[in-house]
């Protein structure tokens, strides 16, 4: 039976990751059209901006600079735009993590949309100004705002989870 509780614990510990790199495998962005408008929401930027603030232990540099790679390859961009998107998200939280006093979900939703407005930016810059791939801004900032507006939505969902893998880790420790 402890091996069982075992195996169970490490799933849980490393199920942040595991959710990360669902994400990144099944095409991080779920395209919707609606009334002739593209819209995507990235749900790899909720899940990064999440863990790497509340519990940045879950994730290392090297999980998400790999996770971007995979990225770019099921997506077809150029390879490194997703890694750098995803680790300038991991910069940008580790701000805000060390200048924040109260953990509120205005407060980190506030914070994330700043966040995605900056690598939204970086992801424009570096497709169009330096690989020249033609892209519509419109859309880009809708799918932007879309993942904006689904955050609390996922983050009391992240939430949840991550209550229940620090309940495991906890017991885990008391054992």
């Amino acid at each position: 039976m402890s091996i069982i509780n075992k195996t169970y614990s490490t799933f849980l510990s490393i199920f942040p990751v595991i959710i990360l790199f669902m994400s990144v495998l099944t095409n991080s962005k779920y395209n919707f059209t609606y009334d002739e408008n593209y819209l995507s929401f990235n749900i790899s930027y909720i899940i990064i901006f999440f863990w790497t603030l509340k519990r940045p232990e879950y994730f290392g540099y090297g999980f998400i600079f790999f996770a971007g790679i995979l990225n770019d390859v099921i997506q077809n961009n150029p390879l490194g735009i997703s890694s750098i998107e995803y680790l300038s998200i991991c910069v940008l939280t580790g701000f805000v993590r060390t200048r924040i006093i109260l953990q509120n979900i205005i407060y980190d939703w506030v914070f994330f949309l700043i966040s995605i407005l900056i690598v939204g930016s970086i992801n424009y810059i570096i497709t169009v100004y330096i690989f020249s791939i033609p892209i519509i801004y419109d859309s880009l900032l809708l799918g932007l705002f879309a993942t904006f507006l689904i955050y609390p939505f996922l983050a009391k969902i992240l939430g949840w989870i991550d209550n229940i893998v620090q309940k495991s880790i906890n017991d885990k420790k008391n054992k």
